[in-house]
């Protein structure tokens, strides 16, 4: 069966293309690498994996909580529509929630590889082409592994956000090198990661958690790639020049904050479109959860140098400003050792069951 065949609510467009105009730069001096960016690029080369092999695709998803996750996390848990359902809707939203949350991650991540293999094209140095040449397997990679778990998994898909879709195409469609940095590297894949941490913190399914975990390995290199590009390159700007970005960045902000709305899963399942929007909107619970997936990029976009009036007017908000002096470092830090930690026990897990093996 194909995807378009397992898409939970039709497919306007099989396909979406992105018009660009834009310059392939080439570049001559191939010894004028920064030693951070370089480092990077090793350790993007050293942490190549193989989705097929790292990840044990004979573990099943429970068919009554696929990847094992607390109700609290269905952005309508606790409301009227919620409180309606029998035992058999409930069991059946969430299939379609994770199902649709992890389309996002698979949708998104197709955006990133499309993204990098522009930066590779269009960034002028040629330490971040070496680096963004690792990135652009790393997503081909992700893809493969979201694609893999939804269609033998879930068996089921969504179609892309349509406030994903937007942040992608402005992304796309500007010219300049930095904005496909700005809106994939800081903006896309730092609310990424901030929601792949949820899922991997707090799902019970060992596969969700394992696919999600080594996913975030790479992503983390993927933030401090941008972080690294644009915050030597952001103080050359003029103050109109990063007004310009600063605006990209606060509109980029608001379509990933509303993007959780999630109005096409109350749409396939019958549920009262607007009456679930109006409580995802208001639930303390989900205010809560949509200003934690911005703890990645706030302080990201402090660093790189886009912290004018506007930026943390907008954060403020957003209630989102407080996350300006998170330790970005720490929490990559964190990520692979989580990743790492997967990795050794499964390799206790075969030991053992080699020597079963053995012995009998």
């Amino acid at each position: 069966m194909s995807t378009h065949d397992r898409y939970a609510i039709p497919v306007t467009q099989t396909e979406w293309h992105a018009a660009q105009n834009f310059e392939t730069v080439f570049r001559w001096e191939y010894e004028d690498g920064r030693d951070k960016l370089l480092n990077l690029y090793r350790k993007g080369k050293r942490l190549q994996w193989d989705a097929e092999e790292r990840i044990d695709w004979s573990q099943d998803l429970d068919p009554e909580n696929p990847e094992g996750l607390p109700d609290q996390l269905i952005p309508i848990f606790g409301s009227d529509a919620w409180n309606r359902l029998n035992d058999r809707e409930r069991t059946n939203l969430r299939r379609h929630f994770q199902a649709w949350q992890i389309s996002q991650f698979l949708h998104g991540e197709q955006g990133a590889l499309v993204c990098t293999a522009k930066i590779v094209q269009q960034v002028p140095a040629i330490d971040a082409k070496f680096y963004a040449a690792t990135q652009v397997i790393d997503e081909a990679r992700h893809v493969e592994a979201y694609s893999r778990l939804l269609h033998e998994k879930f068996d089921l898909t969504y179609p892309i956000n349509p406030y994903l879709k937007q942040l992608l195409d402005d992304t796309l469609a500007d010219s300049r090198w930095d904005f496909t940095y700005l809106g994939m590297q800081v903006l896309v894949e730092g609310v990424a990661l901030a929601a792949f941490g949820v899922i991997r913190d707090q799902a019970t399914n060992p596969l969700a958690r394992a696919v999600t975990a080594f996913v975030m390995q790479d992503e983390a290199r993927h933030v401090a790639f941008g972080r690294l590009a644009l915050r030597e390159y952001y103080p050359q700007l003029t103050e109109k020049e990063r007004d310009e970005r600063e605006e990209f960045v606060v509109e980029g902000c608001y379509l990933l904050r509303d993007r959780f709305l999630a109005e096409e899963v109350w749409d396939a399942l019958g549920l009262p479109v607007e009456e679930c929007m109006r409580y995802v909107d208001r639930s303390e619970m989900m205010q809560m959860y949509r200003t934690s997936l911005f703890t990645r990029i706030v302080p990201t976009i402090k660093e790189i140098g886009l912290w004018g009036p506007r930026v943390q007017k907008s954060y403020a908000d957003m209630g989102i400003l407080g996350f300006a002096n998170a330790d970005i470092e720490a929490l990559g830090q964190h990520d692979e050792q989580v990743a790492q930690e997967l990795d050794r026990r499964r390799e206790e897990i075969e030991g053992v069951a080699a020597l079963a093996t053995d012995a009998a």
